[in-house]
Order: structure tokens, then C-alpha cells, then sequence
């Protein structure tokens, strides 16, 4: 099993470095810490008594890993899952915020499991899956990152703008959905095929 350290660093790796795309609804970005979460936790790299653009360029990758650790694993208790599902929801929460455990509580209702969709994680949801995974095994991993995978390409239904982080110009799969599909069990990938049939009613 991983130490929580090493999958930040992970998910930083992904996340690649500073970023400023307009059509990025989190904003100013780099190494996966937007810049309205360095204001919402008062961050100010440079010292100047704000957090600007200038604190997201000067975050390091271990800094980030910091943020990632505290922020998006300890305090949403990521830590109470069962150990396989850890990675994916950790990496979905840097990704989507609580919207990682909401789809989680969807999946668990799916499996039969009581437990509310509120995005928090709290002993309920903890019990849930648990429950669910000494029942289903690696099936729950491949049910959440199916979710998650559905959930990025609604968000391209529904918004056009983020279209481009889910398929690539020539078609093929985006960051998102590559993303998602590095947690899920290999004959649950989409062909390209599929991919582009998914997607073919974006133009």
C-alpha cells in the first residue's frame, strides 16, 4: 500500500506545472492548487499580505503535496475507506472537490448500501464502504471510476468549455477521462471506438 505521501505526489505529477487556461473553472493553477484554494487557506507565497496569481506560480511541487495531504485526504477523513479505494477518491477530490465523495455515496446507494449523498465523509458513509467492499472487492473501485468517468463526460454535455479536457482536437481521450480510467480495471476501459461514440454528439 502506498503512504498518502507518495500518491500526492502522484496526483501532483498529473497535475502538471502552472496553468492559466480562461475556460479552467478553477482558475490560475499549479501543480493541482488553484488559486482560490490558496486564498481560501491564505497562502501568500510572496509575502505581499494577498494571494495573487504570483503565490500560484511560486507553489512548489512540495508544498502542493503538503496542501494535497492535509487538506484533501486528513481533513475529509479520506483515511476511513478501505485501502483500494483511497488512491482514486483522493486523486477525484484534488480533481472535483467533495463531488468525489458524492459520487461515492451515489455508487454505494447503487450497491444497496443506507447512506445520504452529501458529500461529506462521515461514519455512515465510512461503514458504507467498507460494507460494500467486503461484498464487492475491486468491483467498488471499478464502479467508482466508472462514476467518476460519467461524471466528466456529463460536464462536457452540459458545458462546451470543458469539452477540451475530455477529448482530445483529434478526437481521442481527454485528461479527464485517461485520468479516470488509470483506476479502473482494464476491461472496463472504453475502445477509442466507444470514446468517440460517447463524445460524437459534441461536434
Amino acid at each position: 500500500m502506498q503512504t498518502v505521501e507518495e500518491i500526492a505526489r502522484e496526483i501532483v505529477r498529473r497535475e502538471g506545472g502552472y496553468a492559466d487556461d480562461p475556460d479552467d473553472p478553477g482558475g490560475a493553477t499549479n501543480h493541482g492548487v488553484t488559486l482560490g484554494t490558496m486564498q481560501r487557506l491564505g497562502i501568500d507565497l510572496t509575502g505581499d499580505g494577498r494571494v495573487g496569481k504570483a503565490d500560484v506560480q511560486a507553489l512548489t511541487a512540495a508544498k502542493a503535496v503538503e496542501i494535497f495531504v492535509e487538506h484533501y485526504w486528513r481533513r475529509p477523513r479520506l483515511h476511513t475507506l478501505p485501502e483500494a479505494l483511497q488512491p482514486p477518491v483522493f486523486d477525484m477530490y484534488v480533481n472535483a472537490g467533495a463531488n468525489a465523495v458524492r459520487i461515492l455515496q451515489r455508487v454505494l446507494a447503487e450497491m444497496g448500501e443506507d447512506v445520504a449523498e452529501d458529500g461529506v465523509l462521515g461514519p455512515a458513509t465510512a461503514r458504507a464502504a467498507h460494507a460494500a467492499w467486503e461484498a464487492a472487492g475491486q468491483l467498488l473501485v471499478d464502479a467508482y471510476g466508472i462514476a467518476r468517468r460519467n461524471y466528466y463526460y456529463r460536464l462536457g454535455d452540459r458545458r462546451p468549455a470543458s469539452r477540451k479536457y475530455a477529448r482530445r482536437r483529434d478526437g481521442g481521450k481527454g485528461g479527464w477521462i485517461l485520468r479516470a480510467e488509470e483506476f479502473i480495471s482494464p476491461r472496463f476501459r472504453l475502445t477509442e471506438a466507444e470514446h468517440r461514440a460517447r463524445v460524437a454528439s459534441w461536434g
